[in-house]
């Protein structure tokens, strides 16, 4: 008997007793779970037995991180991580193949920022990260004043103002906001939009706070996306505490001027590969529940959290089923998603793929909110299906979670949740987790083993409910 086996028998012992005696009580209202007592509460204990004694998924991340390193889509480092994937993959026995999907390939070059004072000196220097997708500077770059705004409607108040000049957008990450999401998602949008809306303006270029809720010395990068009717400016981050100087620099002296020399460049776009392993299914094979993450990562470090840690849970979690000797009725699918930081369109290729003609994909659950302590999972659609599974709410629980709660989804699984697929998944603790994102924080060193594992368990505990399950 291995310690799966031995951990299984155990918990099913404790599961009869539940059932049997008087420790039924009715779960919190967060989840509305009656009196029921899961079947996969055996299941739950037998995959937290084996993962929490192995670790597994840290020596995957390490592995990867460290012989592949950052991951931006197109360069010959996705493409080596694409290859290492796969080989891991099927190194663990599970049915394992490449599906392509065409990736923008952009390359940073170089980056500087200096302030320049009226009379031409320099008076500091920053420090900047382009944003991906980023035309660059003129060769001798661009020397302008600086504008700073907090706001879309403070940018468009200004009228002829912003004309020849660089517009720095210095909107801190709300810190009152319990959803750090809630809160990135606030501020990204200057990231993301700002560039555009500050060309309508006649701006030269763009300066953009890090979206990061502290103060330190490290951009935070990002997409821009450029609106198609307005001149591409060049776009840079400017690290926390730079924008808290810069701006206190411009209170002082406003005729300050900047100067930013950026190299980027868009090269031919290259055809790279989304890396699917899965335990194929013994009764509905053509059933699909698909767990994931995205292969690429931003280039300012290795992508440990985002989004190397949900990969590896995935592969994680096909291994922990695979170890338990867990025999899924529908297929649970692995997918290592390529390009999601440029545009998503592995999600999109792999939803549109002829393969998927002859599937049914009944759930899809994706990690990328960084390798943190699982707090809750999270089941998508109707209140109906959520209900089904509340059932299941001790089996979570078990794990430490918190129990059930609406949401899922992610960016990857959007196309194939919008063909039927229920979108689920879990919410991790990611408090810091924009303290490191697209930064050159997103080190090894920040990810818990522990932590990381149980994510896995929990993706693995989900998928194989649901492939034994079904709706």
């Amino acid at each position: 008997m291995n310690s799966c086996q031995r951990a299984a028998f155990g918990a099913a012992i404790l599961a009869a007793a539940l059932a049997a005696g008087g420790c039924d009580k009715k779960s919190d209202g967060n989840t509305g779970a009656g009196t029921e007592t899961s079947p996969f509460i055996a299941t739950a204990v037998a995959l937290r037995t084996e993962g929490l004694r192995s670790e597994r998924a840290f020596t995957m991340l390490a592995d990867l991180v460290q012989t592949v390193g950052p991951r931006l889509p197109g360069s010959p480092a996705a493409a080596a991580a694409v290859e290492h994937m796969r080989r891991v993959m099927d190194g663990l026995g599970f049915e394992t193949w490449l599906e392509p999907t065409t990736v923008q390939h952009w390359v940073r070059g170089e980056e500087t920022a200096e302030m320049v004072d009226a009379a031409g000196r320099v008076v500091g220097s920053l420090t900047v990260s382009s944003l991906g997708g980023s035309v660059p500077t003129p060769e001798s770059g661009v020397l302008a004043p600086l504008i700073e705004v907090d706001s879309f409607d403070r940018l468009d108040a200004l009228d002829s103002s912003a004309r020849g000049a660089v517009v720095f957008f210095n909107r801190p990450m709300n810190p009152a906001l319990i959803d750090t999401f809630r809160a990135y998602g606030e501020s990204a949008v200057f990231r993301s939009g700002g560039p555009s809306r500050a060309a309508r303006c006649g701006a030269v270029a763009a300066l953009i706070r890090s979206v990061n809720p502290r103060i330190d010395d490290f951009p935070h990068t990002g997409l821009v996306e450029y609106d198609p009717a307005e001149t591409r400016i060049p776009a840079a981050a400017v690290s926390t505490a730079d924008a808290e100087r810069l701006s206190a620099r411009l209170k002082e002296n406003p005729g300050l001027r900047v100067r930013l020399k950026m190299t980027c460049a868009d090269l031919e776009p290259v055809v790279s590969a989304n890396v699917i392993g899965q335990i194929r299914g013994s009764d509905k094979p053509d059933e699909i529940v698909l767990i994931g993450g995205h292969l690429d990562s931003w280039d300012l470090a290795v992508g440990a959290h985002d989004d190397g840690a949900g990969c590896v849970q995935a592969v994680e979690a096909l291994r922990l089923i695979q170890a338990c000797g867990l025999k899924p009725r529908r297929t649970i699918r692995a997918v290592m998603f390529m390009n999601e930081e440029f545009g998503a369109s592995g999600g999109r290729d792999y939803a549109a793929d002829l393969r998927r003609k002859t599937e049914r994909h009944v759930a899809a659950m994706e990690s990328d909110r960084g390798g943190f302590l699982p707090l809750y999972f999270t089941i998508g659609g109707p209140p109906s299906i959520r209900r089904k599974y509340i059932a299941h709410d001790r089996a979570f629980r078990s794990l430490g979670l918190s129990g059930i709660r609406a949401g899922g989804g992610g960016s990857d699984i959007g196309p194939i949740v919008q063909q039927g697929a229920v979108p689920m998944g879990f919410i991790p603790n990611a408090q810091t987790y924009f303290e490191l994102h697209h930064s050159g924080l997103d080190t090894l060193d920040k990810v818990h083993p522990r932590e990381l594992e149980l994510g896995a368990i929990v993706l693995a505990l989900g998928a194989y409910i649901v492939s034994e399950e079904g709706f």
